[in-house]
Formats: structure tokens, sequence, C-alpha cells
């Protein structure tokens, strides 16, 4: 609706969007709507409501550069942390984003009170609620799934979508497909509603630029290291077992695994979504386990695994069946920086026109 509104490129004008900045909205929306019970309104709005996603962005920055500068200790200092810390009565950055979220939190904590707000939700909150989580674990976790459940995922949809646009071959087999899946009645028209997770599942063109995407592009580069339990532990590299020593900080290159010749091919580095269709059996195996780990593994695995799946899906098709996107500034199509392993991403401008499919 934003899009055909205001953001439509024709013959005669050319009106860019900044989709890296829409992706943001999107997800935003999504995450604040499944987790707290509300949308923030992004999209409705076509505006950073609240500053969230500048407040994410400041917050990201001023983190890498604590920790670049080995000042990260500082936080939990009993003068000096208090003082440079977010807080949440700050009227912007950070801190503000935090704020709206305890508001949210302290409302519903409030309303819980009252046996006639009980059982009327179904959101994550209210889970939470339900399983006993004290107000303070309820508003640690509001914020931290704001922060963990759209930036990785708006990263994701970014380079899938700039990834297509750049691969002429891919994005018209990936229409094509949707294309057959809306004729055959295997996905409602435009008009009717959006695709079911159950029918994006079965697109497998779809889930293999999908799972390509997020190959060739982690949404996700930090380490995340684990310590090894104090008595140690024994692994297999390459075939022969290595003794790690207990406390030692194990980490994994989720990007240098993801261009790994070995595992994915001499072409590792490239997109092409086809190799997702290798008939070998083990090594589609072993490239499929790897590709995994972009998720964690374990019990250490993204709890929104499943949401971020049904975003990228769901978002990807509804897009290129009704739109084509094309690229403003083919040189530079948008300015990234990777504060934390995380990214922020800017000025992904695009042209959107509509799709003459009919």
């Amino acid at each position: 609706m934003l899009i055909r509104s205001k953001y439509l490129t024709t013959a005669d004008r050319t009106i860019p969007m900044d989709m890296a900045r829409k992706i943001q909205f999107l997800t935003l929306d999504i995450i604040s709507t499944i987790g707290l019970g509300r949308s923030f309104g992004m999209l409705v709005a076509d505006d950073d409501v609240d500053s969230y996603v500048e407040s994410s962005e400041q917050g990201l920055l001023l983190g890498n550069t604590f920790m670049a500068l080995g000042l990260a200790g500082l936080r939990q200092a009993p003068i000096i942390g208090p003082l440079i810390m977010p807080k949440p009565t700050d009227p912007s950055g950070p801190g503000k984003m935090v704020g709206s979220c305890f508001a949210v939190v302290d409302k519903r904590w409030d309303a819980a009170k009252s046996a006639s707000s009980k059982g009327n939700r179904s959101d994550m909150l209210a889970s939470w609620m339900n399983h006993g989580l004290s107000r303070d674990d309820l508003r640690s976790e509001a914020v931290e799934q704001i922060i963990a459940g759209s930036d990785t995922t708006a990263s994701a949809l970014r380079g899938i979508f700039l990834y297509l646009m750049t691969n002429p071959r891919v994005y018209t087999k990936l229409q094509k497909e949707f294309d057959e899946a809306v004729e055959q009645g295997r996905a409602p028209v435009s008009e009717t509603g959006i695709i079911t997770q159950t029918a994006v599942k079965q697109l497998p063109y779809l889930q293999a630029v999908i799972r390509e995407g997020m190959r060739v592009w982690p949404p996700i580069v930090n380490l995340f290291p684990h310590d090894v339990p104090p008595a140690g532990d024994t692994i297999m590299v390459d075939g022969e077992a290595v003794f790690i020593p207990g406390g030692t900080e194990i980490g994994v290159s989720i990007q240098g695994m993801q261009h790994s010749k070995e595992i994915f091919g001499d072409d590792a580095k490239t997109f092409r979504p086809e190799r997702w269709f290798e008939e070998d059996d083990d090594k589609l195996a072993a490239m499929t386990r790897t590709t995994d780990l972009i998720f964690g593994h374990g019990k250490w695995q993204c709890l929104g695994k499943a949401i971020a799946q049904l975003e990228l899906g769901k978002t990807i098709f509804e897009v290129l069946r009704n739109f084509d996107l094309a690229v403003v500034n083919p040189s530079q199509p948008w300015k990234t920086k990777s504060p934390l392993g995380l990214f922020v991403i800017n000025d992904m401008w695009v042209q959107v026109s509509k799709r003459n499919n009919k």
C-alpha cells in the first residue's frame, strides 16, 4: 500500500525509495505486533516513529566504539556507568527506545492486575507474563526482542533484494515461479490476500534464493563466543580429535564458513541459488548444516528463526510478484557499516515500478 501510494516510478517520473529504511519499518512493525501486541505504525506513518531506527543505529555504533576502545567495562562502574549508559528517561537515542518499551511493559503489567484484562492477548509479552516473568525480566525481554528481532531480519531482506536486483537471470526465474503459483491456484492473487507460509514453503526456487542470499550475505557476522566447560572438551576437526582447555572462548566465523570453497565449490562467493538443487545428498547435507549455523545451534539457536523465515518468504513473494525493482546507483547501491557484528544499512535507493504481468 505504501509503495503504490507514494513510490511508484513510471516512464514519466522517477520516485526513488530508500528500501533499506522501508524494510526496517516493516520488520519493526512486525516484531512490535508479535512481541508487544501493537504495531509501531512506521509503515502507516512512513516515518521513524519515536526515532526507533535512529536509536537502534546509535546504540550499535556507540556500543561498537566502547568495545573498540576497551571501555565496555565502564558500563559496570558504580558512578561512571549510570552516567554514560542510555537511560529510559532520555529524550532521544537508545535510551528513548528503551523507555518506550518499558512504558508498554508497565502498562500491561498494571492492567494485568485487573481480572477483566486477562486472557485477551496472544503476543509474546502476554506469554511471558503468563509464565511468571517479573516486571524487570519483562522489560529486558521486550527491549531485546525489538533489537534482535528487527535488525537481523532487515539485513537479510536487504541483502537478498540487492542480489536479486543485480542478477536478472535469478530475478526473472523467481518471478516466473511466483506467477505460475498464482495461475495454478497455489497462491492467492494480490487482490484476495497474502500468500500463506505453507504456500511459501512449496516454492522451491524461492527457498533456494532465501538460503543462498543469507549464505552470501549473512545478516550477522559476530563470532558469538562460548565458554568451554571447566573440565575442557574434545572436538573433532577434520577427523582429528582436538582437546580444548576449560575456560577457552570459542567462536565461529559465519561469513568464512558460508564462503568456504571446500563446502560450496569454487564459486562459493557468488550468488547462485541453483546450488541448492545439488543431487549429491551428502554434499547437500553438508551445505545445509553449514547455512543452518547462521541461526545458531542447539540451545543457542535463534528463538525467532520461524518468525524470520516467515517474514523473508512472504515479503519477497509479495514485493516481486507485484513490482519490478531497480537499483538507482549501481556504483554504490547502499551504505553499510558493521557495528558489533550487525549491519547498519542506509541509502539503498531503488526505483519501483508496477509489474505488467496481467
